[in-house]
């Protein structure tokens, strides 16, 4: 599968310009779109769901526009939104039936053995019988994903899949994800939440403000750390006068005072200063608060 994005705008009532002129091209396997609050992520995906029509630009899948062939595009695609709702009268597998029945299967026997093995999938296979708005906060999204994968979709679309997830949801989420980008499948993983990208994306975009500012690997983003990650030993007085000067991405109490880890276009003026190996939350706050800022003012 081939997903083209091509001079993408979004210019709402308010004249707010969500999205800026996107241009992206993508396959078969993971790709993930990470970005703060507000960087265009979610409007981007209700374009690719076709809930929403662009102000300008076209989206081709396989050469197809996507806003002229909407049923065939619903045909193919499994959707988790990020404000994921269903029908509260419903019990947990009912609901997942339910999905399944919309998404094309019709025999009973053979939807009712997809439901059971993806509640197993995503740990809910114990509360199938439980009514789905009894389900807590973590389930009801497990859920969610649930109805995105059922019926067997060549396209994936989740929107901030992981909010609301303890770590071991979230591991969980990330494996079910691995597993099926290694088949014939496209996934478009929108997220705020850095580790979400680096431990299931073969490619990545960082939007901010709703513009493309990097296209590329989860490797390549790294890549542009290096040289720029410092490790520190402080003092509390040194800690106070560090966090004036740097961006701080982790803090660790030790005996004689505090250890640290910051991102600096120049080495800290620190003796204790050592560089590290950065990894793509180190490297997502450099780009936003260094490389991007330094570009912006050239």
């Amino acid at each position: 599968m081939k997903i083209e994005i091509r001079g993408l705008n979004k210019i709402y009532s308010n004249g707010n310009h969500a999205l800026k002129d996107i241009n992206l091209e993508f396959g078969t396997g993971m790709f993930g779109l990470l970005g703060p609050n507000g960087a265009g992520k979610s409007s981007l995906m209700k374009i690719l769901v076709t809930l929403m029509k662009p102000t300008s630009g076209v989206v081709f899948i396989d050469g197809r526009d996507i806003q002229k062939q909407r049923k065939w595009l619903r045909s193919i695609l499994g959707y988790l939104p990020q404000d994921f709702r269903f029908f509260t009268s419903l019990k947990t597998w009912e609901f997942l039936d339910y999905s399944g029945s919309l998404a094309g299967m019709k025999n009973k026997k053979k939807r009712a053995s997809e439901v059971d093995r993806l509640l197993n999938q995503v740990g809910l296979l114990e509360v199938r019988d439980r009514q789905a708005n009894k389900l807590s906060g973590g389930m009801k999204r497990r859920l969610g994903i649930a109805q995105a994968l059922i019926g067997n979709p060549g396209l994936i679309i989740v929107d901030e899949p992981t909010t609301g997830l303890d770590p071991d949801e979230r591991i969980r989420f990330r494996n079910i994800l691995s597993q099926l980008s290694q088949q014939d499948v496209t996934i478009i993983l929108s997220t705020h939440i850095v580790g979400d990208i680096s431990s299931t994306c073969q490619g990545m975009a960082l939007l901010n403000k709703g513009e493309v500012v990097f296209s590329g690997s989860p490797e390549n983003l790294v890549s542009e750390a290096d040289g720029h990650v410092f490790t520190l030993k402080l003092t509390p007085h040194q800690y106070e006068t560090a966090k004036e000067r740097y961006n701080v991405i982790s803090t660790i109490p030790v005996e004689e005072g505090w250890e640290v880890q910051v991102v600096s276009d120049n080495t800290p003026e620190f003796d204790s200063a050592a560089l590290i190996i950065p990894n793509i939350e180190h490297a997502y706050v450099y780009y936003m608060e260094h490389k991007l800022k330094t570009e912006i003012t050239d």
